[in-house]
Protein backbone atom coordinates (compact mmCIF):
# COMPACT_ATOMS: atom_id res chain seq x y z
CA UNK A 1 0.00 0.00 0.00
CA UNK A 2 1.18 3.80 -0.59
CA UNK A 3 3.20 4.58 2.57
CA UNK A 4 3.14 8.74 1.42
CA UNK A 5 -0.15 10.59 2.94
CA UNK A 6 -0.79 13.35 0.79
CA UNK A 7 -1.89 16.55 3.21
CA UNK A 8 -4.83 18.45 1.47
CA UNK A 9 -5.12 22.08 3.49
CA UNK A 10 -8.25 23.60 3.10
CA UNK A 11 -7.33 26.55 6.00
CA UNK A 12 -8.10 28.91 2.98
CA UNK A 13 -11.59 27.43 1.86
CA UNK A 14 -13.17 25.47 5.04
CA UNK A 15 -11.17 27.33 7.33
CA UNK A 16 -12.19 31.44 6.16
CA UNK A 17 -15.69 29.54 7.37
CA UNK A 18 -14.87 30.48 10.64
CA UNK A 19 -16.56 33.68 12.16
CA UNK A 20 -14.09 36.53 11.61
CA UNK A 21 -11.68 34.92 9.35
CA UNK A 22 -12.83 37.08 5.93
CA UNK A 23 -9.45 37.17 4.44
CA UNK A 24 -8.06 39.65 2.17
CA UNK A 25 -6.70 38.54 -1.43
CA UNK A 26 -3.10 39.63 -0.43
CA UNK A 27 -3.71 37.82 3.24
CA UNK A 28 -4.41 35.02 1.28
CA UNK A 29 -1.63 34.41 -1.60
CA UNK A 30 0.77 35.17 1.32
CA UNK A 31 -0.85 32.29 3.90
CA UNK A 32 -0.73 30.31 -0.14
CA UNK A 33 2.85 31.08 -0.01
CA UNK A 34 3.47 29.46 3.26
CA UNK A 35 1.42 26.72 2.21
CA UNK A 36 3.77 26.20 -0.34
CA UNK A 37 6.92 26.32 1.39
CA UNK A 38 5.45 24.18 4.07
CA UNK A 39 5.20 21.09 1.28
CA UNK A 40 1.57 20.68 1.73
CA UNK A 41 0.72 18.40 -1.40
CA UNK A 42 -3.13 20.34 -2.19
CA UNK A 43 -3.90 23.94 -1.26
CA UNK A 44 -7.94 24.32 -1.58
CA UNK A 45 -7.36 28.12 -2.76
CA UNK A 46 -11.45 28.78 -2.21
CA UNK A 47 -15.15 28.51 -3.07
CA UNK A 48 -15.04 30.39 -6.36
CA UNK A 49 -18.31 30.53 -7.24
CA UNK A 50 -19.01 32.36 -3.73
CA UNK A 51 -18.39 36.09 -5.64
CA UNK A 52 -16.32 37.28 -8.15
CA UNK A 53 -13.62 38.49 -5.30
CA UNK A 54 -13.22 34.56 -4.39
CA UNK A 55 -12.93 33.67 -8.03
CA UNK A 56 -9.96 36.15 -8.77
CA UNK A 57 -8.33 35.29 -5.28
CA UNK A 58 -8.22 31.75 -6.62
CA UNK A 59 -7.14 32.53 -9.62
CA UNK A 60 -4.53 34.77 -8.22
CA UNK A 61 -2.99 31.49 -6.01
CA UNK A 62 -3.25 29.49 -8.64
CA UNK A 63 -1.13 31.88 -11.12
CA UNK A 64 1.81 32.59 -8.52
CA UNK A 65 1.55 29.53 -6.37
CA UNK A 66 0.50 27.18 -8.19
CA UNK A 67 3.23 26.99 -10.85
CA UNK A 68 6.92 26.47 -10.49
CA UNK A 69 9.42 29.63 -9.37
CA UNK A 70 11.15 30.90 -12.26
CA UNK A 71 14.21 28.94 -13.70
CA UNK A 72 13.87 25.80 -11.20
CA UNK A 73 12.34 23.23 -12.75
CA UNK A 74 9.78 20.95 -10.70
CA UNK A 75 10.71 17.50 -9.04
CA UNK A 76 9.94 15.86 -5.63
CA UNK A 77 11.04 17.65 -2.63
CA UNK A 78 9.62 19.44 0.83
CA UNK A 79 8.46 22.41 -0.37
CA UNK A 80 8.25 24.73 -2.80
CA UNK A 81 11.67 26.39 -2.54
CA UNK A 82 12.68 22.58 -2.61
CA UNK A 83 10.77 22.15 -6.26
CA UNK A 84 7.18 20.33 -5.46
CA UNK A 85 4.65 23.00 -7.11
CA UNK A 86 1.51 21.82 -4.70
CA UNK A 87 -1.68 21.25 -6.37
CA UNK A 88 -4.26 24.14 -6.33
CA UNK A 89 -7.73 23.21 -6.14
CA UNK A 90 -11.54 24.45 -6.01
CA UNK A 91 -14.46 23.54 -4.50
CA UNK A 92 -17.62 23.66 -6.41
CA UNK A 93 -21.29 22.25 -5.91
CA UNK A 94 -22.29 19.69 -8.05
CA UNK A 95 -23.98 21.84 -10.54
CA UNK A 96 -22.36 23.42 -14.05
CA UNK A 97 -22.24 27.21 -12.79
CA UNK A 98 -19.86 26.21 -10.13
CA UNK A 99 -17.87 23.53 -11.77
CA UNK A 100 -17.25 26.31 -15.02
CA UNK A 101 -16.42 29.04 -12.40
CA UNK A 102 -13.97 26.80 -10.31
CA UNK A 103 -11.98 25.69 -13.67
CA UNK A 104 -11.88 29.10 -14.83
CA UNK A 105 -9.67 29.83 -11.28
CA UNK A 106 -7.66 26.81 -11.01
CA UNK A 107 -7.10 26.43 -14.97
CA UNK A 108 -3.79 28.58 -14.28
CA UNK A 109 -2.41 26.31 -12.16
CA UNK A 110 0.27 23.73 -13.39
CA UNK A 111 -1.62 21.00 -11.78
CA UNK A 112 -5.32 22.30 -11.28
CA UNK A 113 -7.77 20.08 -9.51
CA UNK A 114 -11.33 20.48 -9.19
CA UNK A 115 -13.23 19.46 -6.13
CA UNK A 116 -17.12 18.98 -6.66
CA UNK A 117 -19.43 17.46 -3.86
CA UNK A 118 -22.82 16.60 -3.06
CA UNK A 119 -24.58 14.50 0.17
CA UNK A 120 -25.39 11.65 0.47
CA UNK A 121 -27.03 11.49 3.99
CA UNK A 122 -31.09 10.54 4.09
CA UNK A 123 -31.09 13.97 6.11
CA UNK A 124 -29.59 15.66 3.74
CA UNK A 125 -31.37 14.44 0.79
CA UNK A 126 -34.66 15.08 2.67
CA UNK A 127 -34.21 18.87 4.05
CA UNK A 128 -31.63 20.21 1.76
CA UNK A 129 -31.45 18.88 -1.53
CA UNK A 130 -35.03 17.42 -1.51
CA UNK A 131 -33.75 14.89 -3.80
CA UNK A 132 -33.97 10.93 -3.92
CA UNK A 133 -30.85 8.66 -3.60
CA UNK A 134 -31.46 8.03 -7.56
CA UNK A 135 -31.53 11.38 -8.48
CA UNK A 136 -28.40 11.88 -6.45
CA UNK A 137 -26.59 9.09 -8.48
CA UNK A 138 -27.92 10.74 -11.69
CA UNK A 139 -26.23 13.71 -10.35
CA UNK A 140 -22.94 12.59 -9.26
CA UNK A 141 -22.44 10.78 -12.85
CA UNK A 142 -23.39 13.72 -14.66
CA UNK A 143 -21.06 16.38 -12.57
CA UNK A 144 -18.51 14.76 -12.04
CA UNK A 145 -18.20 13.57 -15.79
CA UNK A 146 -18.57 17.39 -17.01
CA UNK A 147 -15.71 18.02 -14.38
CA UNK A 148 -13.47 15.70 -15.81
CA UNK A 149 -13.88 16.57 -19.37
CA UNK A 150 -12.38 19.95 -18.36
CA UNK A 151 -10.06 18.93 -15.85
CA UNK A 152 -8.24 15.50 -15.15
CA UNK A 153 -8.27 15.89 -11.43
CA UNK A 154 -11.27 15.61 -9.93
CA UNK A 155 -11.88 15.14 -6.18
CA UNK A 156 -15.59 13.80 -5.08
CA UNK A 157 -16.90 14.17 -1.63
CA UNK A 158 -20.23 12.51 -0.50
CA UNK A 159 -21.07 14.99 1.80
CA UNK A 160 -21.93 13.74 5.38
CA UNK A 161 -20.55 10.14 4.40
CA UNK A 162 -20.70 9.78 8.24
CA UNK A 163 -24.27 9.73 8.45
CA UNK A 164 -25.04 8.31 5.35
CA UNK A 165 -26.15 4.30 4.53
CA UNK A 166 -22.59 2.63 3.96
CA UNK A 167 -24.65 0.70 1.35
CA UNK A 168 -25.62 3.47 -0.48
CA UNK A 169 -22.39 5.16 -0.14
CA UNK A 170 -20.53 2.53 -2.21
CA UNK A 171 -23.17 3.02 -5.08
CA UNK A 172 -22.34 6.63 -5.23
CA UNK A 173 -18.71 5.98 -5.00
CA UNK A 174 -18.91 3.33 -7.72
CA UNK A 175 -20.64 5.97 -9.90
CA UNK A 176 -17.85 8.64 -8.99
CA UNK A 177 -15.17 6.55 -9.83
CA UNK A 178 -16.47 5.50 -13.29
CA UNK A 179 -17.33 9.09 -14.30
CA UNK A 180 -13.74 9.76 -13.72
CA UNK A 181 -12.75 10.76 -10.10
CA UNK A 182 -9.15 10.50 -9.35
CA UNK A 183 -9.85 10.96 -5.67
CA UNK A 184 -12.98 9.92 -3.43
CA UNK A 185 -13.12 12.59 -0.05
CA UNK A 186 -14.89 10.77 2.95
CA UNK A 187 -16.06 13.78 5.27
CA UNK A 188 -17.52 13.61 8.79
CA UNK A 189 -19.23 16.90 7.84
CA UNK A 190 -20.52 17.29 11.02
CA UNK A 191 -17.90 15.69 13.29
CA UNK A 192 -20.88 12.84 14.55
CA UNK A 193 -18.74 9.37 14.30
CA UNK A 194 -16.07 8.14 16.34
CA UNK A 195 -12.61 7.12 15.70
CA UNK A 196 -13.76 3.24 15.68
CA UNK A 197 -16.89 4.25 13.35
CA UNK A 198 -15.38 6.37 11.11
CA UNK A 199 -11.95 3.86 10.79
CA UNK A 200 -14.76 1.23 9.99
CA UNK A 201 -16.56 3.34 7.78
CA UNK A 202 -13.16 3.81 5.60
CA UNK A 203 -12.01 0.35 5.46
CA UNK A 204 -15.34 -1.17 4.02
CA UNK A 205 -15.84 1.53 1.29
CA UNK A 206 -12.17 0.93 0.04
CA UNK A 207 -12.68 -2.78 0.27
CA UNK A 208 -16.19 -3.01 -1.24
CA UNK A 209 -16.16 -0.28 -3.48
CA UNK A 210 -15.46 -1.08 -6.97
CA UNK A 211 -12.57 0.42 -8.46
CA UNK A 212 -11.09 1.17 -5.56
CA UNK A 213 -7.69 1.01 -6.27
CA UNK A 214 -7.74 3.00 -9.13
CA UNK A 215 -8.16 6.37 -6.90
CA UNK A 216 -6.64 8.03 -3.66
CA UNK A 217 -8.87 7.71 -0.79
CA UNK A 218 -9.28 11.27 1.67
CA UNK A 219 -10.74 11.84 4.83
CA UNK A 220 -12.18 15.45 5.69
CA UNK A 221 -13.12 15.64 9.70
CA UNK A 222 -14.64 18.41 11.80
CA UNK A 223 -14.32 18.57 15.37
CA UNK A 224 -17.71 19.31 16.98
CA UNK A 225 -17.14 16.19 19.40
CA UNK A 226 -13.48 17.13 19.40
CA UNK A 227 -12.02 14.02 17.72
CA UNK A 228 -11.50 15.20 14.53
CA UNK A 229 -7.68 14.52 14.54
CA UNK A 230 -8.33 10.84 15.67
CA UNK A 231 -11.00 10.15 13.08
CA UNK A 232 -8.21 11.25 10.80
CA UNK A 233 -5.68 8.90 11.74
CA UNK A 234 -8.14 6.12 12.15
CA UNK A 235 -8.90 6.99 8.51
CA UNK A 236 -5.37 6.67 7.75
CA UNK A 237 -4.48 3.60 9.61
CA UNK A 238 -7.33 2.02 7.89
CA UNK A 239 -6.17 3.04 3.67
CA UNK A 240 -6.65 6.84 3.50
CA UNK A 241 -3.68 8.38 1.58
CA UNK A 242 -5.44 12.07 1.78
CA UNK A 243 -6.01 13.97 4.89
CA UNK A 244 -7.94 16.99 4.44
CA UNK A 245 -6.60 19.92 7.06
CA UNK A 246 -6.15 23.09 8.43
CA UNK A 247 -3.56 25.42 10.10
CA UNK A 248 -4.49 25.80 14.21
CA UNK A 249 -7.28 23.97 13.29
CA UNK A 250 -10.02 26.45 12.30
CA UNK A 251 -12.88 26.16 10.44
CA UNK A 252 -17.08 26.39 10.62
CA UNK A 253 -18.49 25.17 13.91
CA UNK A 254 -15.93 23.95 15.79
CA UNK A 255 -13.30 23.55 13.19
CA UNK A 256 -11.41 21.23 11.19
CA UNK A 257 -8.93 18.61 11.83
CA UNK A 258 -5.86 20.32 12.75
CA UNK A 259 -2.70 20.15 10.10
CA UNK A 260 -0.38 20.27 12.87
CA UNK A 261 -1.72 17.58 14.91
CA UNK A 262 -1.94 15.07 12.21
CA UNK A 263 1.56 15.75 10.82
CA UNK A 264 3.37 15.22 13.95
CA UNK A 265 1.64 12.47 15.21
CA UNK A 266 2.58 10.43 11.72
CA UNK A 267 6.23 12.16 12.10
CA UNK A 268 6.31 11.21 15.91
CA UNK A 269 5.20 7.60 15.76
CA UNK A 270 7.09 6.22 12.83
CA UNK A 271 6.80 2.64 14.26
CA UNK A 272 3.01 2.70 14.97
CA UNK A 273 1.95 4.62 11.42
CA UNK A 274 4.62 3.75 8.97
CA UNK A 275 3.70 6.14 6.73
CA UNK A 276 5.69 9.67 5.08
CA UNK A 277 4.57 13.45 4.41
CA UNK A 278 6.04 15.59 2.42
CA UNK A 279 5.56 18.55 5.11
CA UNK A 280 8.77 20.41 6.07
CA UNK A 281 7.70 20.65 9.82
CA UNK A 282 9.88 23.55 10.73
CA UNK A 283 7.47 26.01 8.96
CA UNK A 284 4.58 24.99 11.29
CA UNK A 285 4.74 27.79 13.76
CA UNK A 286 5.73 29.98 11.44
CA UNK A 287 2.51 29.45 9.40
CA UNK A 288 0.38 28.84 12.78
CA UNK A 289 1.19 32.86 13.37
CA UNK A 290 0.68 33.85 9.97
CA UNK A 291 -2.89 32.67 9.96
CA UNK A 292 -3.26 33.22 13.32
CA UNK A 293 -2.47 37.23 12.96
CA UNK A 294 -4.26 37.38 9.02
CA UNK A 295 -7.22 36.09 10.64
CA UNK A 296 -7.35 37.90 14.06
CA UNK A 297 -8.11 33.87 15.73
CA UNK A 298 -5.57 33.72 18.73
CA UNK A 299 -4.22 30.54 19.36
CA UNK A 300 -5.41 28.85 22.15
CA UNK A 301 -2.40 28.40 24.57
CA UNK A 302 -3.22 24.79 25.65
CA UNK A 303 -3.32 23.98 21.65
CA UNK A 304 -1.02 20.88 20.61
CA UNK A 305 2.36 21.37 18.88
CA UNK A 306 1.57 25.32 18.36
CA UNK A 307 0.02 26.75 21.27
CA UNK A 308 2.09 29.22 23.96
CA UNK A 309 2.12 26.09 27.03
CA UNK A 310 2.87 23.35 24.04
CA UNK A 311 6.72 23.63 25.21
CA UNK A 312 6.88 25.35 28.86
CA UNK A 313 7.03 23.39 31.72
CA UNK A 314 6.21 25.04 35.15
CA UNK A 315 5.61 21.71 37.49
CA UNK A 316 8.95 21.47 39.32
CA UNK A 317 9.48 17.76 39.28
CA UNK A 318 8.50 18.56 35.37
CA UNK A 319 11.39 20.98 35.40
CA UNK A 320 13.80 19.03 36.92
CA UNK A 321 13.27 16.02 34.63
CA UNK A 322 14.11 18.12 31.73
CA UNK A 323 16.85 19.53 33.19
CA UNK A 324 18.42 16.41 33.41
CA UNK A 325 17.00 14.76 29.92
CA UNK A 326 14.38 16.87 28.06
CA UNK A 327 13.02 13.79 26.44
CA UNK A 328 11.48 12.81 29.94
CA UNK A 329 8.72 15.27 29.40
CA UNK A 330 8.55 15.96 25.58
CA UNK A 331 8.09 13.35 23.02
CA UNK A 332 9.14 16.41 20.11
CA UNK A 333 11.78 18.98 20.27
CA UNK A 334 10.63 22.58 19.64
CA UNK A 335 12.75 22.97 16.61
CA UNK A 336 11.43 20.22 14.93
CA UNK A 337 7.93 22.24 14.13
CA UNK A 338 10.10 25.70 13.89
CA UNK A 339 10.53 27.15 17.47
CA UNK A 340 14.23 27.62 17.38
CA UNK A 341 16.02 30.99 18.06
CA UNK A 342 16.84 33.82 15.85
CA UNK A 343 20.37 32.80 13.69
CA UNK A 344 20.21 35.97 12.65
CA UNK A 345 20.13 38.76 15.96
CA UNK A 346 18.54 42.35 14.39
CA UNK A 347 18.89 45.76 15.95
CA UNK A 348 18.53 49.24 15.17
CA UNK A 349 22.38 48.60 13.55
CA UNK A 350 20.90 45.80 11.83
CA UNK A 351 20.37 47.07 7.49
CA UNK A 352 17.73 46.61 5.14
CA UNK A 353 19.51 43.11 3.58
CA UNK A 354 19.66 41.92 7.15
CA UNK A 355 16.10 42.47 7.15
CA UNK A 356 15.01 41.14 3.88
CA UNK A 357 17.58 37.74 4.69
CA UNK A 358 15.84 37.16 8.08
CA UNK A 359 12.37 37.86 6.35
CA UNK A 360 12.70 35.40 3.86
CA UNK A 361 14.05 32.68 6.37
CA UNK A 362 10.32 33.22 8.02
CA UNK A 363 8.72 32.87 4.67
CA UNK A 364 8.10 36.36 3.96
CA UNK A 365 8.52 37.40 0.23
CA UNK A 366 8.24 41.35 0.27
CA UNK A 367 8.02 43.70 -2.84
CA UNK A 368 11.10 46.13 -2.96
CA UNK A 369 7.99 49.36 -2.04
CA UNK A 370 6.79 46.50 0.73
CA UNK A 371 10.41 45.78 2.01
CA UNK A 372 10.83 49.57 2.05
CA UNK A 373 7.59 50.12 4.07
CA UNK A 374 8.52 47.37 6.69
CA UNK A 375 12.44 48.54 6.84
CA UNK A 376 10.67 51.89 8.09
CA UNK A 377 8.70 50.10 10.45
CA UNK A 378 11.47 48.04 11.74
CA UNK A 379 14.02 50.89 12.44
CA UNK A 380 10.91 52.27 13.94
CA UNK A 381 10.58 49.65 16.63
CA UNK A 382 14.71 49.06 16.48
CA UNK A 383 14.43 52.60 18.51
CA UNK A 384 11.96 51.48 21.29
CA UNK A 385 13.35 47.96 21.62
CA UNK A 386 17.37 46.77 22.04
CA UNK A 387 16.58 43.50 20.50
CA UNK A 388 14.29 42.36 17.95
CA UNK A 389 12.60 38.81 17.88
CA UNK A 390 11.57 36.72 15.02
CA UNK A 391 7.84 37.08 16.80
CA UNK A 392 8.58 40.88 16.91
CA UNK A 393 9.07 40.62 12.73
CA UNK A 394 6.16 38.67 11.92
CA UNK A 395 4.02 40.62 13.98
CA UNK A 396 5.56 43.92 11.96
CA UNK A 397 5.36 42.17 8.60
CA UNK A 398 1.53 40.61 9.34
CA UNK A 399 0.57 44.17 10.37
CA UNK A 400 2.02 45.56 7.19
CA UNK A 401 0.12 43.31 5.22
CA UNK A 402 -3.45 43.90 6.72
CA UNK A 403 -2.36 47.76 5.60
CA UNK A 404 -2.10 47.02 2.00
CA UNK A 405 -5.77 46.78 1.32
CA UNK A 406 -6.27 49.68 4.01
CA UNK A 407 -9.15 52.85 2.41
CA UNK A 408 -8.55 54.43 5.86
CA UNK A 409 -5.33 55.15 7.59
CA UNK A 410 -4.11 55.99 10.99
CA UNK A 411 -2.20 59.28 10.75
CA UNK A 412 -1.93 59.96 13.98
CA UNK A 413 -4.05 59.66 17.54
CA UNK A 414 -3.47 60.94 20.98
CA UNK A 415 -4.56 59.82 24.07
CA UNK A 416 -5.52 61.17 27.78
CA UNK A 417 -6.60 58.68 30.33
CA UNK A 418 -6.45 57.86 33.97
CA UNK A 419 -8.12 58.04 37.23
CA UNK A 420 -8.59 61.90 37.01
CA UNK A 421 -11.01 63.00 34.58
CA UNK A 422 -12.60 61.30 31.36
CA UNK A 423 -10.62 58.78 28.87
CA UNK A 424 -10.56 61.19 25.63
CA UNK A 425 -8.56 60.39 22.19
CA UNK A 426 -7.94 61.98 19.28
CA UNK A 427 -7.42 60.53 16.04
CA UNK A 428 -6.41 61.93 12.54
CA UNK A 429 -7.30 59.22 9.99
CA UNK A 430 -6.19 59.55 6.10
CA UNK A 431 -9.39 58.78 3.82
CA UNK A 432 -9.13 57.15 0.59
CA UNK A 433 -8.53 60.42 -1.51
CA UNK A 434 -5.99 61.31 0.68
CA UNK A 435 -8.50 63.75 2.96
CA UNK A 436 -7.17 63.71 6.25
CA UNK A 437 -9.67 63.77 9.54
CA UNK A 438 -9.33 64.77 12.92
CA UNK A 439 -12.11 63.68 15.62
CA UNK A 440 -11.41 63.61 19.50
CA UNK A 441 -14.33 61.64 21.44
CA UNK A 442 -14.95 60.69 25.05
CA UNK A 443 -15.34 57.13 26.25
CA UNK A 444 -15.41 54.31 29.45
CA UNK A 445 -11.34 53.86 28.53
CA UNK A 446 -8.67 54.73 26.16
CA UNK A 447 -9.53 52.30 23.78
CA UNK A 448 -13.35 52.76 23.48
CA UNK A 449 -12.72 56.59 23.36
CA UNK A 450 -10.73 55.72 19.90
CA UNK A 451 -13.05 53.53 18.72
CA UNK A 452 -15.62 55.93 19.10
CA UNK A 453 -13.57 58.63 17.26
CA UNK A 454 -12.44 56.30 14.11
CA UNK A 455 -16.48 55.64 14.02
CA UNK A 456 -17.22 59.26 13.88
CA UNK A 457 -14.67 59.90 10.83
CA UNK A 458 -15.26 56.01 8.87
CA UNK A 459 -19.66 55.97 9.68
CA UNK A 460 -19.84 52.74 9.11
CA UNK A 461 -22.38 51.03 11.69
CA UNK A 462 -21.22 47.83 13.13
CA UNK A 463 -20.78 45.51 16.38
CA UNK A 464 -17.49 44.63 18.00
CA UNK A 465 -18.20 41.17 18.84
CA UNK A 466 -14.48 40.11 20.17
CA UNK A 467 -11.60 41.83 21.43
CA UNK A 468 -8.13 40.21 22.29
CA UNK A 469 -4.63 41.91 23.03
CA UNK A 470 -1.71 40.14 24.64
CA UNK A 471 2.24 40.42 24.61
CA UNK A 472 4.73 39.05 21.69
CA UNK A 473 7.19 38.80 23.45
CA UNK A 474 8.61 38.84 27.59
CA UNK A 475 9.71 42.45 28.80
CA UNK A 476 8.68 45.38 29.56
CA UNK A 477 9.41 46.65 25.97
CA UNK A 478 7.19 43.99 24.15
CA UNK A 479 5.28 44.60 21.05
CA UNK A 480 1.57 44.69 21.80
CA UNK A 481 -0.82 42.41 19.75
CA UNK A 482 -4.54 42.87 18.83
CA UNK A 483 -7.35 41.30 17.11
CA UNK A 484 -10.81 42.36 17.14
CA UNK A 485 -13.72 40.92 14.96
CA UNK A 486 -16.38 42.90 14.27
CA UNK A 487 -20.23 42.15 12.35
CA UNK A 488 -21.40 44.96 9.65
CA UNK A 489 -25.12 46.65 11.13
CA UNK A 490 -26.57 46.01 7.56
CA UNK A 491 -25.67 42.43 7.79
CA UNK A 492 -23.03 41.26 4.93
CA UNK A 493 -23.33 38.03 3.71
CA UNK A 494 -21.27 35.09 2.24
CA UNK A 495 -22.82 31.77 0.28
CA UNK A 496 -22.12 28.99 2.15
CA UNK A 497 -21.05 26.38 -0.38
CA UNK A 498 -22.09 22.97 1.63
CA UNK A 499 -25.81 25.13 3.08
CA UNK A 500 -26.12 26.60 0.16
CA UNK A 501 -27.43 29.78 2.15
CA UNK A 502 -26.06 33.14 3.00
CA UNK A 503 -24.18 33.24 5.92
CA UNK A 504 -23.90 36.29 8.16
CA UNK A 505 -20.75 37.50 7.82
CA UNK A 506 -17.74 38.61 10.31
CA UNK A 507 -14.53 40.54 9.98
CA UNK A 508 -11.56 40.05 11.65
CA UNK A 509 -8.63 42.67 11.97
CA UNK A 510 -4.78 42.14 13.51
CA UNK A 511 -2.77 45.56 14.90
CA UNK A 512 0.56 45.29 16.54
CA UNK A 513 2.91 48.54 17.98
CA UNK A 514 4.88 48.43 21.59
CA UNK A 515 1.64 51.14 22.04
CA UNK A 516 -1.08 48.62 22.70
CA UNK A 517 -3.76 51.59 22.48
CA UNK A 518 -1.84 52.34 19.11
CA UNK A 519 -2.20 48.51 18.32
CA UNK A 520 -5.97 48.55 19.06
CA UNK A 521 -6.42 51.55 16.40
CA UNK A 522 -4.66 49.94 13.90
CA UNK A 523 -6.63 46.33 14.59
CA UNK A 524 -9.86 47.96 14.40
CA UNK A 525 -9.00 50.06 11.45
CA UNK A 526 -8.17 46.65 9.61
CA UNK A 527 -11.41 45.53 10.50
CA UNK A 528 -13.84 48.34 9.13
CA UNK A 529 -11.04 48.30 6.01
CA UNK A 530 -12.20 44.75 5.21
CA UNK A 531 -15.89 45.37 5.63
CA UNK A 532 -15.85 48.47 3.54
CA UNK A 533 -13.87 46.81 0.76
CA UNK A 534 -16.65 43.80 0.74
CA UNK A 535 -19.39 46.74 0.93
CA UNK A 536 -18.36 48.00 -2.14
CA UNK A 537 -18.38 45.14 -3.77
CA UNK A 538 -21.07 44.52 -3.31
CA UNK A 539 -22.66 47.66 -4.06
CA UNK A 540 -20.64 47.47 -7.10
CA UNK A 541 -21.81 43.88 -8.15
CA UNK A 542 -25.55 44.65 -7.89
CA UNK A 543 -25.37 47.93 -9.79
CA UNK A 544 -23.42 45.86 -12.80
CA UNK A 545 -26.79 43.51 -12.57
CA UNK A 546 -29.01 46.38 -12.65
CA UNK A 547 -27.21 48.12 -15.80
CA UNK A 548 -27.32 44.25 -17.36
CA UNK A 549 -30.84 43.67 -16.60
CA UNK A 550 -31.85 46.90 -18.05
Amino acid sequence: MDSCVRIFDTTLRDGEQSPGASLTSSEKLEIARQLAKLGVDIIEAGFPAASPDDLEAVKQIAQEVGNPPPNLPPHAGGGREGGRTPIIAGLARANKNDIDKCWEAVQHAQHPRIHTFLATSDIHLKYKLKMSREEVVERVREMVSYAKALCDDVEFSPEDAGRSDPEYLLDVLEVAIKAGATTLNIPDTVGYTTPQEFGALIKGLIENTPGADRVIWSVHCHDDLGLATANTLAGVTNGARQVEVTINGIGERAGNTSLEEVVMAIHTRPALFGLQHGVDTTQISRASRMVSNFTGIPVQPNKAIVGANAFAHEAGIHQDGMLKNNMTYEIMKPETVGLTASRLVLGKHSGRHALKARLVELGYNLSNDELDQAFARFKELADKKKVITDADLEALVSDEVASLNELFTLDGMQVVCGTMGMPTATVRLRDPEGKLHTVAAIGTGPVDAVYKAIDAIVNVPNTLLEFNIHAITEGIDAMGQVTVRIQGANGKHLLDAQKELDRHRTFGGYGADTDIVVASAKAYLAALNKLLIVTQAQENAASTEIALMA
